[in-house]
């Protein structure tokens, strides 16, 4: 009987350190996820012809597509939002600016409180159609302001 023991014990360690290995390798993917982010300045522009810029910084690392930051804006109505511009993104590990503006086709905005919505997203090959990755989000109250 102990030898049966030792042979259970050891295959049930050797186990353990298959299983441990996925493990190991996730930890870059994890920590990708805590590198890559993206921010929202506390203040959007309103221009007189109703153009919105919207800003704030992004980190990513490497894709295998082109990656970009694209925005959004809501103010009276949550539910319904409307995109500001796109920024292509450098993904080399470092912190970034993006500045997107745009105007949105069937709403004026006016200068107070909005939200916004930033995202970074790649456009990764699939085959014969690139499909959507999304590295980071992130949504932030704003104030809109005049000029």
């Amino acid at each position: 009987m102990p030898v049966r023991s030792a042979a259970l014990a050891t295959a049930a360690g050797a186990a353990l350190l298959l299983l441990a290995g996925p493990a190991a390798t996730a930890a870059p993917h994890d920590a990708r996820l805590v590198a890559e982010s993206v921010t929202v300045d506390p203040t959007g522009r309103l221009a007189a012809d109703g153009s919105i810029t919207l800003s704030g910084t992004y980190r990513c690392t490497g894709g295998t597509g082109p990656v970009y930051v694209s925005s959004t804006v809501s103010q009276s109505d949550p539910s319904v939002r409307y995109g500001v511009g796109g920024t292509r993104a450098v993904c080399d590990g470092l912190e970034h600016r993006w500045v997107n503006t745009g105007t949105p086709d069937t709403v004026v905005l006016k200068p107070g409180a909005a939200h916004v919505e930033a995202t970074l997203m790649e456009l990764r090959p699939m085959g014969i159609v690139p499909l959507p990755s999304f590295h980071a989000r992130h949504g932030q109250d704003v104030t809109l302001t005049a000029g």
